[in-house]
């Protein structure tokens, strides 16, 4: 926008000279007068007659006034806060169930369920924010600490529906295999002797969970570490048996048997007797983020074993022959277990439901297929023989090799012979869920024909 330009002053001359004279001295006069008051409105008169003016005496002394309190007003009553809504079940989708009833089970009317419940209660404790199994663990504690097997029975037919497994690409039938929890000699420092070291977790671990920005992924994490601004994998077990890791300071204990540590980190949990005699008890803490390779196949990809004869025994009878070999066999599985120092007084090793697992009732199997926590219907046969092993079993950890449906890894127990029964056992088997009969499943995908559903057929 312009400026206006200012007008020039001309000169004045005559009688309008003198006239704006006389308006100038008119206008400085009134400048040096005094300001002119507000105008004075004329009074109203009083609608009521003037009152004489108080006269105050004067006080020579204070005077006390007294001051009688009102009466307290009563409290008003709070009203109570609204209770807080139910936390709704979250639909699961899993179309790969079928229904069934329990005639179908393999040996339902032979197993004893009441072995079963210790198992079950410690589920219930790992599963007591769940809404969807809040009513059948209610149902639990009701019963006695050790209900009778007609009662346990009773109770399972009664509050939940049997649903068989289905593999993703159709069948009933996977593999079943076995764990356990192994006793290693150790020491607390290195020597020597205890040379190999069981570690912690390392500071540089990076674990991203995937259910934090999508849901769906709840069983998904991913490891890895930063490389200046990126996101990289973590070293692979050949690196950080060459060094590359920063390990130092992250050793728990030092054990004697590189083979046995290998296989430490296959089991996930396990034992170290200490030469000063003290048994230290260590679980799973963390993994790098590779996947599992089984070294087993490794062999009989080369010719070393046979398939029916790759067991943990034969591994390790191997190992003993080969030992200039053994860093390119373990290597083979570039997945590396980190460790955690656990209480003694736990009545088994920790899964990943965070309870003890219980020997010969507790299975590891795979979330994506199955909600961790449930009873599970599992027919099979026993290590080196084809008798029924037809047992109702809890699924209260997990397992990097552990993919598929309808796969389960049994576990046995602690010592050397839940040892030889978990090293043989590589069994076919068929599974069936237990799910209350009010859980949120939908056997469909959601949106493409699914019926989200409780879990009654």
């Amino acid at each position: 926008m312009s400026k206006r330009r200012a007008q020039p002053i001309t000169a004045m001359s005559g009688p309008r000279r003198g006239c704006a004279l006389l308006c100038l001295a008119a206008l400085l006069a009134g400048c040096a007068a005094t300001p002119p008051s507000r105008p004075q409105v004329p009074p109203m008169p009083p609608t009521q007659p003037a009152q004489p003016e108080a006269v105050v005496p004067p006080v020579s002394e204070p005077v006390h006034v007294p001051v009688v309190p009102s009466p307290p007003s009563p409290p008003q009553p709070v009203p109570p806060p609204a209770p807080p809504e139910p936390a709704k079940p979250v639909v699961s989708v899993m179309p790969w169930l079928k229904p069934a009833t329990w005639a179908q089970l393999p040996g339902w009317r032979e197993d004893d369920p009441a072995q079963a419940w210790p198992a079950l209660l410690q589920s219930c404790n790992g599963l007591r924010s769940n809404p969807a199994w809040q009513g059948v663990c209610q149902a639990a504690a009701r019963l006695p600490a050790t209900p009778d097997s007609a009662a346990a029975r009773a109770y399972f037919e009664q509050l939940f529906q049997p649903w068989q497994i289905q593999q993703a690409e159709g069948g009933a039938e996977g593999l079943v295999t076995g764990y356990y929890e192994p006793l290693l000699r150790g020491s607390r420092g290195f020597s020597a002797k205890y040379r190999f070291p069981i570690h912690a977790a390392p500071d540089d671990l990076l674990v991203v969970d995937l259910s934090t920005l999508y849901p769906e992924l709840k069983s998904l994490r991913l490891r890895g570490r930063l490389q200046g601004n990126r996101v990289v994998p973590y070293f692979s077990r050949a690196e950080i048996e060459a060094g590359s890791a920063p390990m130092r300071g992250k050793e728990l204990a030092w054990v004697d048997d590189v083979v046995e540590l290998f296989f430490l980190q296959v089991q996930g949990s396990g034992r170290v007797q200490l030469e000063n005699g003290e048994v230290m008890r260590i679980g799973y803490a963390d993994q790098n983020g590779h996947p599992y390779r089984s070294i087993g196949r490794w062999l009989v990809d080369r010719g070393e074993l046979t398939l029916d004869k790759a067991s943990m025994q034969s591994i390790k009878e191997w190992g003993r022959r080969n030992p200039e070999r053994l860093p390119e066999l373990l290597n083979a599985n570039p997945s590396y277990v980190f460790f955690r120092e656990l209480p003694n007084h736990l009545a088994g090793p920790l899964g990943a439901l965070g309870v003890p697992l219980t020997a010969e009732r507790s299975i590891a199997v795979d979330p994506r297929g199955m909600p961790l926590g449930a009873p599970v219907w599992l027919a099979t046969t026993r290590p080196y023989s084809s008798e029924p092993l037809n047992r109702l079993m809890l699924a209260q950890d997990t397992g990097g090799a552990i993919r598929g449906n309808v796969r389960a890894d049994f576990f046995w127990g602690f010592g050397d012979e839940a040892g030889r029964q978990a090293g043989a056992m590589k069994q076919k088997g068929r599974m069936w869920v237990l799910l209350p009969k009010d859980f949120p499943v939908a056997t469909g995908p959601v949106g493409n024909g699914g019926n989200a559903r409780g879990a009654t057929p």
